[in-house]
Protein backbone atom coordinates (compact mmCIF):
# COMPACT_ATOMS: atom_id res chain seq x y z
CA UNK A 1 0.00 0.00 0.00
CA UNK A 2 2.65 2.26 0.88
CA UNK A 3 4.37 2.01 -2.78
CA UNK A 4 1.11 2.81 -4.45
CA UNK A 5 0.78 5.69 -2.19
CA UNK A 6 4.36 6.88 -3.03
CA UNK A 7 3.91 6.54 -6.77
CA UNK A 8 0.83 8.82 -7.01
CA UNK A 9 2.79 11.35 -4.74
CA UNK A 10 5.52 10.79 -7.38
CA UNK A 11 2.99 11.49 -9.90
CA UNK A 12 1.32 14.09 -8.62
CA UNK A 13 4.75 16.18 -8.05
CA UNK A 14 6.02 15.36 -11.72
CA UNK A 15 2.15 16.87 -13.07
CA UNK A 16 2.76 19.71 -10.64
CA UNK A 17 5.91 21.03 -11.90
CA UNK A 18 5.16 20.43 -15.29
CA UNK A 19 1.98 22.68 -14.90
CA UNK A 20 4.39 25.52 -13.63
CA UNK A 21 7.04 24.72 -16.62
CA UNK A 22 4.07 25.73 -18.68
CA UNK A 23 2.38 28.19 -16.51
CA UNK A 24 6.30 29.97 -16.61
CA UNK A 25 6.39 29.44 -20.41
CA UNK A 26 2.74 31.43 -21.03
CA UNK A 27 3.83 33.97 -18.51
CA UNK A 28 6.76 34.93 -21.62
CA UNK A 29 3.67 34.81 -24.08
CA UNK A 30 3.00 38.72 -24.14
CA UNK A 31 6.24 40.08 -22.27
CA UNK A 32 7.17 43.61 -24.09
CA UNK A 33 10.33 43.23 -26.29
CA UNK A 34 11.54 46.58 -24.82
CA UNK A 35 10.83 48.14 -21.69
CA UNK A 36 8.09 51.11 -21.85
CA UNK A 37 10.96 53.60 -21.79
CA UNK A 38 12.88 52.54 -25.23
CA UNK A 39 9.65 52.12 -26.51
CA UNK A 40 8.85 55.43 -25.66
CA UNK A 41 11.45 56.50 -27.74
CA UNK A 42 10.83 54.21 -31.03
CA UNK A 43 9.32 56.56 -33.43
CA UNK A 44 5.45 55.44 -34.44
CA UNK A 45 4.59 53.57 -37.43
CA UNK A 46 3.00 55.60 -39.47
CA UNK A 47 -1.15 55.01 -40.07
CA UNK A 48 -1.89 51.84 -42.72
CA UNK A 49 -4.08 53.74 -45.69
CA UNK A 50 -7.41 52.33 -44.56
CA UNK A 51 -7.18 54.12 -40.40
CA UNK A 52 -5.82 57.33 -42.29
CA UNK A 53 -9.09 57.48 -44.65
CA UNK A 54 -11.31 56.49 -41.36
CA UNK A 55 -12.86 59.24 -40.23
CA UNK A 56 -12.48 59.43 -36.02
CA UNK A 57 -15.69 61.10 -35.41
CA UNK A 58 -17.92 58.67 -37.61
CA UNK A 59 -18.74 55.59 -36.49
CA UNK A 60 -16.78 52.50 -37.82
CA UNK A 61 -19.45 50.71 -40.06
CA UNK A 62 -20.27 46.95 -38.97
CA UNK A 63 -18.81 44.81 -41.37
CA UNK A 64 -21.23 43.51 -44.28
CA UNK A 65 -21.84 39.98 -44.22
CA UNK A 66 -21.57 40.01 -39.92
CA UNK A 67 -25.25 38.86 -40.25
CA UNK A 68 -28.63 39.81 -38.24
CA UNK A 69 -29.79 40.33 -34.91
CA UNK A 70 -27.92 41.07 -31.61
CA UNK A 71 -24.30 39.78 -32.33
CA UNK A 72 -20.48 40.52 -31.59
CA UNK A 73 -18.77 41.17 -34.48
CA UNK A 74 -15.06 40.17 -34.44
CA UNK A 75 -13.32 41.45 -37.52
CA UNK A 76 -9.48 39.64 -37.31
CA UNK A 77 -8.13 41.90 -40.26
CA UNK A 78 -9.34 45.26 -38.94
CA UNK A 79 -8.52 44.31 -35.28
CA UNK A 80 -11.87 45.67 -34.01
CA UNK A 81 -14.53 44.83 -32.49
CA UNK A 82 -18.40 45.49 -32.80
CA UNK A 83 -21.50 45.05 -29.86
CA UNK A 84 -24.32 45.27 -32.41
CA UNK A 85 -27.79 45.56 -29.94
CA UNK A 86 -31.05 45.52 -30.98
CA UNK A 87 -32.29 47.25 -34.28
CA UNK A 88 -31.87 51.08 -34.28
CA UNK A 89 -29.26 51.68 -31.67
CA UNK A 90 -26.29 52.60 -32.85
CA UNK A 91 -23.39 49.64 -32.52
CA UNK A 92 -20.01 50.23 -29.74
CA UNK A 93 -16.81 49.60 -31.88
CA UNK A 94 -13.74 49.64 -30.48
CA UNK A 95 -10.03 48.44 -31.61
CA UNK A 96 -8.73 45.19 -30.16
CA UNK A 97 -5.25 43.55 -29.86
CA UNK A 98 -6.09 39.96 -31.31
CA UNK A 99 -4.07 36.92 -30.53
CA UNK A 100 -1.41 34.89 -31.61
CA UNK A 101 -4.05 31.72 -32.55
CA UNK A 102 -6.57 33.14 -35.08
CA UNK A 103 -10.57 31.54 -34.89
CA UNK A 104 -11.69 30.74 -38.26
CA UNK A 105 -14.18 32.99 -40.16
CA UNK A 106 -17.97 31.95 -38.59
CA UNK A 107 -20.21 31.89 -35.67
CA UNK A 108 -20.21 30.93 -32.10
CA UNK A 109 -21.87 31.23 -29.30
CA UNK A 110 -20.26 32.20 -25.87
CA UNK A 111 -19.42 29.16 -23.73
CA UNK A 112 -18.06 30.42 -20.78
CA UNK A 113 -17.09 33.65 -19.03
CA UNK A 114 -14.94 34.54 -16.10
CA UNK A 115 -14.34 37.97 -13.71
CA UNK A 116 -10.68 37.51 -13.09
CA UNK A 117 -7.90 35.12 -13.88
CA UNK A 118 -4.75 34.69 -15.17
CA UNK A 119 -4.41 35.22 -18.60
CA UNK A 120 -2.27 32.35 -21.02
CA UNK A 121 0.23 35.00 -20.97
CA UNK A 122 0.62 34.61 -17.21
CA UNK A 123 -1.02 38.54 -16.06
CA UNK A 124 -3.97 38.95 -14.38
CA UNK A 125 -6.89 40.04 -16.75
CA UNK A 126 -10.85 40.60 -16.46
CA UNK A 127 -14.32 40.08 -17.91
CA UNK A 128 -12.89 36.74 -19.68
CA UNK A 129 -15.42 36.19 -22.47
CA UNK A 130 -14.85 32.69 -24.72
CA UNK A 131 -15.88 31.40 -27.53
CA UNK A 132 -13.87 29.17 -29.54
CA UNK A 133 -10.87 26.70 -29.04
CA UNK A 134 -8.69 26.33 -31.68
CA UNK A 135 -5.37 24.46 -31.94
CA UNK A 136 -5.95 23.10 -28.40
CA UNK A 137 -5.69 27.15 -27.43
CA UNK A 138 -9.05 28.52 -25.92
CA UNK A 139 -10.29 31.53 -27.74
CA UNK A 140 -11.95 34.78 -25.84
CA UNK A 141 -12.02 38.58 -25.40
CA UNK A 142 -10.59 39.95 -22.45
CA UNK A 143 -8.98 42.91 -20.77
CA UNK A 144 -5.50 43.09 -18.68
CA UNK A 145 -5.65 44.46 -15.71
CA UNK A 146 -2.86 46.77 -15.91
CA UNK A 147 -4.70 48.20 -19.01
CA UNK A 148 -1.99 47.60 -21.37
CA UNK A 149 -2.59 46.21 -24.94
CA UNK A 150 1.07 44.64 -26.14
CA UNK A 151 1.31 42.63 -29.26
CA UNK A 152 1.75 39.44 -28.24
CA UNK A 153 4.81 37.32 -28.99
CA UNK A 154 4.47 35.86 -32.30
CA UNK A 155 6.25 32.58 -31.01
CA UNK A 156 4.02 31.66 -28.52
CA UNK A 157 -0.10 30.38 -28.81
CA UNK A 158 -2.42 32.31 -26.95
CA UNK A 159 -6.08 32.99 -26.85
CA UNK A 160 -6.57 36.13 -25.65
CA UNK A 161 -8.07 38.91 -27.84
CA UNK A 162 -7.08 42.28 -25.58
CA UNK A 163 -9.23 45.50 -25.08
CA UNK A 164 -8.85 48.74 -22.78
CA UNK A 165 -10.69 47.92 -20.00
CA UNK A 166 -13.38 50.15 -20.72
CA UNK A 167 -14.36 48.18 -23.83
CA UNK A 168 -13.54 45.02 -21.71
CA UNK A 169 -16.75 46.39 -19.04
CA UNK A 170 -18.76 46.67 -22.33
CA UNK A 171 -18.06 43.31 -23.54
CA UNK A 172 -18.91 41.51 -19.94
CA UNK A 173 -22.25 43.20 -19.76
CA UNK A 174 -23.20 42.75 -23.48
CA UNK A 175 -21.92 38.76 -24.35
CA UNK A 176 -23.29 36.72 -21.44
CA UNK A 177 -23.24 32.66 -22.09
CA UNK A 178 -25.01 32.10 -25.14
CA UNK A 179 -24.76 35.36 -27.22
CA UNK A 180 -23.50 34.84 -30.48
CA UNK A 181 -20.00 35.86 -31.99
CA UNK A 182 -19.30 36.05 -35.27
CA UNK A 183 -15.38 36.29 -36.86
CA UNK A 184 -15.07 38.09 -39.98
CA UNK A 185 -11.41 37.24 -41.61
Amino acid sequence: MARSSSGIVAGLTAAAIAAVGFLGYQASATAPAHPPKAAAQQPSPAPSPAAAKQDPAKPVAVPEGSGTGTRVVYSVSQKRVWLVGPVGQEPKSFAVMPSTVHPKAGSYTVGSRSGTVTGSDGVPIEHVVRFATTEGVAIGFSARVDGAMPEPDPGKKTGGIRMARADGDAMWGFATIGSKVVVMP
